[in-house]
């Protein structure tokens, strides 16, 4: 049985760790603050970006720019979006399940595999699988910026542009709620599957009939679709980090919580050897008496 000097150390201990979780729950709500409120103000203008593509698409030639063109499926890029740092509860481990089912689907398909990555954790979880990685981004995570996302959307563009790569798919976590993430896959290239598979997602849109370009079809799409490209980029990224936060405020409450339960538990023990050794104490003084007597 422990000691009541080991007791004490104990909770001691937790007490220390649940002051850490505490405060890192602050932390986390304060972030999360700030990255949602960027993440809601850019929403619709992604799915209106998305849902103004869609519809050009869906009228011009797939000629017309090298991200419309779509070629028959041979290599097929998966980016995946997790976080830096741990203490988010399942955040990365739900994702991370999730893209090793999509890329073992895709090699039982024939597919050849293109993986590019963004965040410690993917990048580490796919080491030690023996992944070969093409790309990775670190220290994204907590701090997304445009240029970021400007960044992985320039590679994917020249990869696709130079059919190193025939499609690209994202997966990363959608924030729904405090408390709720969604892992979502998004099919990035080429744009004309925008139009086939997440078109019906959206209202009728009100651009309809046919479209005068000004000054030109091409050059519209030269500045469209690469725009396009980063603005989705950006927008995982923004979910993925709003998600993480919530992740880790979620965490970190259920940790301290769990925290105050143990000290409640350890105290009584603490108590209970405590009396204990008083009793024991109290013992060996009466039998000393009677041993007088």
């Amino acid at each position: 049985m422990p000691t009541l000097r080991d007791i004490r150390q104990r909770l001691k201990a937790i007490q220390n760790t649940k002051k850490i979780t505490a405060a890192m729950k602050m932390v986390a709500a304060a972030k999360l603050r700030k990255v949602q409120e960027r993440m809601l103000n850019f929403r619709p203008y992604a799915q209106r970006m998305e849902s103004v593509l869609s519809n050009l698409a869906q009228t011009a030639e797939r000629e017309t720019h090298p991200l419309l063109v779509m070629r028959p499926r041979k290599t097929v890029e998966v980016i995946v979006i997790t976080s830096d740092k741990g203490l988010c509860g399942a955040f990365n481990a739900n994702l991370l399940r999730a893209a090793t089912r999509h890329i073992n689907n895709l090699q039982q398909e024939g597919f050849e595999l293109s993986l590019s990555v963004v965040g410690r954790k993917a990048r580490d979880y796919f080491r030690r699988r023996n992944f070969t990685i093409r790309n990775t981004w670190i220290g994204i995570s907590g701090r997304v910026a445009y240029s970021d996302a400007q960044e992985i959307a320039a590679d994917l563009i020249e990869s696709y542009t130079n059919e190193t790569i025939d499609e690209v798919t994202i997966l990363f976590n959608e924030f729904k709620s405090l408390v709720a993430q969604q892992v979502t896959t998004i099919k990035l290239l080429p744009i004309g599957a925008i139009e086939e598979e997440e078109g019906t997602k959206e209202a009728p849109s009100i651009l309809g009939g046919d479209y005068l370009y000004e000054p030109s079809r091409a050059g519209i799409f030269e500045t469209l679709l690469p725009k396009y490209i980063e603005i989705q980029v950006f927008r995982s990224l923004l979910e993925s980090s709003a998600s993480e936060e919530a992740a880790r405020m979620t965490a970190m409450e259920n940790a301290t919580k769990n925290c105050g339960e143990l000290i409640d538990k350890v105290t009584l023990l603490a108590n209970k050897v405590r009396q204990a050794a008083i009793t024991k104490d109290l013992m060996d003084i009466v039998g000393g008496v009677e041993a007088l007597k």
